[in-house]
This record gives structure tokens, C-alpha cells and sequence, in this order.
């Protein structure tokens, strides 16, 4: 199977099963000397584990990872960097009836095509637990990235019919309530909301939010690896994303220029600024400085009791009830997938940007 790697410099290759002995990431480009230990990467696995709320799968597993290479002595080495993390609590009998049929809204038809073999124990590869070994990986893309004062805030900021109100919003809430939006008052709402699909046996999707400060000018190519593309590419890798935007997104085909362009003015201390940020921190593939704002829309939950049409291996018409366990929505564990992913970007292609000009060069190499 092709296609497990992502990135150029900072490259990572992610490995394992839903319901394999266990899965994980090798992380490739990391520079030497970054100060690095399992709780590092352990604080944001643990943002992304099951098991934490009614409104997420209740498979428990502890997602302990394992720094199986890479580190001595505190610090990276510049070698490969193995992550291993162990399945613990899986249930394959739960999965055993759908390997003669193929699951709406799943890719056991594809894997089929393409392939003519699957893992029907919980999608295998395909699985939302795949995501556990980026969220590894991203984590020492955002220490790196924290050394140089970039930083990210990322949350829900839609659950179904229920987003969050901006005249709301308060960041504390993120970690204070089990859906992650900053706005208790809607994170209310959509409890209600998905407590109501779930007595339904259905499921909801939801839009996630990242917000990225710190990021040099500069960072990003003007063709095919713009930063915004990357952006795009990594976040549409994530198995239940449907949508990306950045900026004023789909909005923008409704204005007019005189209203999308952001005017540029220099402050009291002579550096760069725009008086609004339509462009999402971006502009012709490159970061302007400015934050960096997009948002990844989430498909509802495939897997859901209700009873669905769909066709066996074989042809045949069927009527199916999805057993086993399942997220009713999954943006909440999704925002930190979200954040890792955009910090593999952001650390790739400002690592390619070293190399730029000749006086990054120069203050490089010489003494």
C-alpha cells in the first residue's frame, strides 16, 4: 500500500490497524536537539482518545505511546523518531458480519476495487484510529514549531444546526466541555442536539476551526506547494473530512473585491499589517504574517444503528443494522487531528523555506 507518507523534510509514515496489534508513525526530518519526551506527545493523544464522553466511541483504549527511537538523553537525535502505540481493547467479533456486506458511507466497497482484499475489523486502514499515529507525529511538529512562537487554537465551531456565537466566544471552554467549543451556551445546544440523534440510532457532522498565529511572511511556494494547497491536502486526508475553506472561504464568491482585499499598513513600529484577514493568512500560496484562519467540514458518522439499504459482496439488496462502537459525531476528537495535521504542514514547508535565498544560506554556514 502506497500513500502512508506525507510530507518532504518533515516527512512522517504512519502505520497500522484499527484492530491490529497496534499502530503508529515514524517521524523523519525532525532536526537534532528539540527537547523531547513520551508526555509531550502523550498530551495530545490523550486529547484525541476514545471513551472520554457519551458523545464518542466508548472503546477504552489508553493510546500510551512509546518512543521506540530517535530520542537520547532528552533530545531528538536527527534519526528517525518510531512511535508505537498498542491496541488494547479491541472487539473484531463486532466486525465479523460486515465482511459479507459493503457499509454506507464507509470504504469497504473501494478498499474491495481497489484491492480485492479488506479489513473489515473496524476498516482497518481506513479506520478514524489510523489518526492516532499523525496525532503523535503532530505533536513534535507543534513542540518544534512552539520553539519558534508559532502556536494554534483549534475547536468546533459547529455541531449539525448549532454553531457557536462569535459575541460568545471564550476560550476556556474548549477544554471545559466534552464537544470543545468555545461557547457554552451552544456546546449546551448541541448536546441536546446529538443526545436526540443518538435516540434516533443517528449521527451528525460538524465544522472544525484552526487559527494559527506566529507563522513568519514568507513560508509557502507560489505553484503547487502553496501553503494553502498543503493545507488543503493534509486536512482532506483525514478519513471524514468533506470541505475545506481558509479565510472568507466560499464566502468570498459573494463579495466584491473592493470588499475581499485586505488593505496592508505599516504600524507605529514599521512592520506589516492588514486591516482585515480575508485571505486567511495566505496569499498567493504564501504566508503573509498574518493569522492563518481555515475550517474542515466533517461528515456525520457512517456507522449508525439505524437500518440502512446497501448490497452484500456478492450483489445482492440488503437492509443492515451497523453494530459495534461508534462516535455519534466525531469533530470533538477530530480538532486535535486537525491541529496535527496543520502543524506537519506548517513544519514541512518551513523547513523547504531554508533554503530560499542565499542569505539564509550564508547565515547558515558561516561563522
Amino acid at each position: 500500500m502506497s500513500g502512508s507518507t506525507f510530507g518532504t523534510h518533515f516527512k512522517i509514515t504512519t502505520w497500522g490497524e484499527s484492530h491490529g496489534a497496534g499502530i503508529g508513525a515514524v517521524v523523519d526530518g525532525c532536526p537534532a536537539g528539540l527537547p523531547l519526551c513520551e508526555e509531550d506527545i502523550q498530551a495530545y493523544l490523550d486529547r484525541r482518545k476514545p471513551g472520554q464522553s457519551k458523545f464518542s466511541t466508548p472503546r477504552k483504549e489508553d493510546d500510551m505511546v512509546v518512543i521506540q527511537s530517535g530520542v537520547f538523553e532528552g533530545k531528538t537525535t536527527g534519526t528517525p523518531i518510531s512511535l508505537a502505540i498498542c491496541n488494547k481493547n479491541q472487539r473484531s467479533a463486532d466486525y465479523r458480519e460486515i465482511a459479507s456486506y459493503y457499509r454506507p458511507g464507509h470504504a469497504d466497497y473501494t478498499f474491495d476495487q481497489k484491492y480485492g482484499f479488506r479489513d473489515y475489523r473496524g476498516g482497518g486502514r481506513s479506520s478514524a484510529r489510523e489518526t492516532a499515529g499523525r496525532v503523535a507525529a503532530g505533536a513534535i511538529a507543534a513542540k518544534l514549531l512552539g520553539t519558534l512562537d508559532i502556536s494554534f487554537c483549534t475547536y468546533v465551531k459547529s455541531i449539525g444546526p448549532v454553531a457557536i456565537d462569535p459575541a460568545r466566544f471564550d476560550l476556556s471552554q474548549i477544554n471545559e466541555n466534552a464537544l470543545r467549543m468555545p461557547d457554552e451556551a451552544a456546546a449546551k445546544c448541541a448536546q441536546e442536539y446529538l443526545q436526540e440523534c443518538i435516540q434516533a440510532h443517528d449521527s451528525s457532522g460538524g465544522v472544525v476551526e484552526c487559527c494559527i498565529t506566529g507563522v513568519p511572511a514568507g513560508i509557502g511556494e507560489p505553484v503547487f506547494d502553496k501553503l494553502d494547497a498543503n493545507l488543503a491536502k493534509a486536512i482532506f486526508s483525514i478519513g471524514a473530512v468533506k470541505g475545506f475553506e481558509i479565510g472568507s472561504g466560499f464566502q468570498a464568491a459573494h463579495m466584491k473585491g473592493t470588499a475581499h482585499n485586505d488593505s496592508f499598513y505599516s504600524d507605529d513600529k514599521g512592520r506589516v499589517c492588514k486591516k482585515t484577514n480575508h485571505a486567511g493568512g495566505i496569499l498567493g500560496g504564501i504566508s503573509d504574517g498574518s493569522e492563518i484562519i481555515f475550517r474542515a467540514a466533517f461528515k456525520p458518522t457512517p456507522s449508525i444503528y439505524a437500518a440502512q439499504d446497501t448490497i452484500s459482496r456478492q450483489g445482492n439488496n440488503i437492509t443492515v443494522q451497523i453494530k459495534g462502537r461508534h462516535d455519534p459525531v466525531v469533530v470533538p476528537r477530530a480538532v486535535v487531528v486537525v491541529e496535527s495535521m496543520a502543524a506537519l504542514t506548517i513544519a514541512d514547508l518551513l523547513l523547504a523555506n531554508m533554503g530560499t535565498r542565499c542569505s539564509h544560506i550564508s547565515q547558515l554556514y558561516r561563522t
